[in-house]
């Protein structure tokens, strides 16, 4: 999915003169005056002819100003390949990116980039560069995409712990691609803490911003030119308008930190795979517990298994919180970070155990 922006009231000086003469006829002396007043009136207009009225230099037209010139499009000459992994075509697409460094390196999304044999970002002063990915995080939707430049304009990271619900979001990024670049949209935060899927990491900002194919990767910004999310994700359904979804900008600061640095995430790593009751009827198996999650599997030499847990064994709680979905399970262990002891309550034989875990660093094998 490829996703990522005003117009403006323009007032007529000359409207001085139609108020000025309104009313009731006038003396010659009047007549004077009212010249006079004109005359001042087209004086003061010329001398701040060059002034824009503080009704239309809005904090939008600021943001657009200082946060566009950092926003970038991305277009990515990929492959498409088969159900079987074969490459099937060439194929063409377009996104966005934000720089966040002044020495070429851009944040967007892993969709934009993914499947790519050549990357091209294109500035909004006109210049055009070979990107080069330096890493990519399937499992939050962001890539880090370096460029062979210097003296860039950057993006603000801001703070989206402290977005409110109902404030201005302004986005950027290039919708339908390059012949729309830099488009400017705006909305307002529509709701915080969102989940898409079940599987999902993370928990996305929605907005009514409107957001189309192209804006992927782009900025979302607030009133005060500060970055708050990465756009990745809009509903697109029969009835549905104005439901877009963007990665909040702490969640992209942690990830982006990690690829700039290794080309990866490192996450903490449990070792088991483990069924609730929708996801075993997808599997074909039918699940006969009331609460916990089921451990269908502990592989061979990982934190699970060097504590103990085995098959079968049911999962109630992680640190005293209670997980009754895989969704929850994950979302637990993914507050932790590699090496941090987790406690984990389970039930074996209708027996009722608590156990410290040693959370490992997940294989390259699972991270996408």
């Amino acid at each position: 999915m490829k996703l990522g922006k005003f117009s403006k009231l323009i007032c007529a000086a000359a409207a001085v003169a139609v108020l000025t003469f309104t009313g009731c006829g006038t003396t010659e002396e009047s007549t004077g005056e009212i010249n006079t007043q004109i005359t001042e009136a087209a004086a003061n207009h010329d001398k701040n002819s060059g002034r824009i009225s503080d009704n239309r230099n809005t904090s939008v037209v600021n943001v657009a100003k200082t946060v566009g010139p950092a926003v970038v499009g991305i277009t990515n000459r990929g492959v498409a390949r088969d159900m079987f992994n074969r490459q099937v075509a060439e194929s063409t697409s377009w996104g966005s990116g934000v720089i966040f460094r002044n020495d070429g390196y851009i944040v967007t999304n892993n969709h934009v980039i993914s499947d790519s044999q050549e990357l091209i970002v294109s500035l909004a002063d006109g210049r055009t560069f070979n990107g080069k990915l330096v890493g990519a995080d399937e499992l939050t939707d962001i890539a880090v995409v370096k460029i062979d430049a210097k003296d860039l304009p950057t993006a603000k990271f801001g703070n989206s712990d402290d977005i409110m619900v109902g404030e201005t979001a302004i986005a950027i990024g290039n919708p339908m691609g390059l012949e729309y670049s830099g488009s400017v949209t705006v909305g307002v935060i529509s709701a915080l803490n969102r989940t898409i899927s079940s599987d999902a990491v993370v928990s996305f900002l929605q907005t009514d911003a409107a957001i189309n194919q192209g804006n992927s990767g782009g900025a979302l910004v607030n009133a005060d030119g500060e970055l708050i999310g990465i756009p990745s994700v809009k509903i697109v359904r029969s009835g549905f308008e104005g439901m877009a979804f963007a990665i909040p900008i702490n969640t992209v600061k942690n990830v982006v930190d990690e690829l700039v640095d290794k080309g990866y995430v490192a996450r903490p790593y449990l070792g088991v795979k483990l069924f609730d009751k929708p996801t075993a009827a997808r599997y074909g198996y039918s699940l006969s517990i009331d609460k916990g999650v089921y451990i269908f599997q502990v592989e061979l030499g990982s934190s699970a298994d060097r504590a103990g847990l085995q098959r079968d064994d049911v999962i109630l709680s992680i640190d005293g919180r209670d997980v009754n979905s895989v969704s929850e399970a994950r979302a637990a262990i993914n507050t932790h970070k590699v090496g941090d002891t987790i406690k984990i309550t389970y039930v074996r034989d209708r027996t009722t155990h608590t156990v410290e875990v040693v959370l490992q660093e997940m294989p390259a094998s699972e991270r996408q």
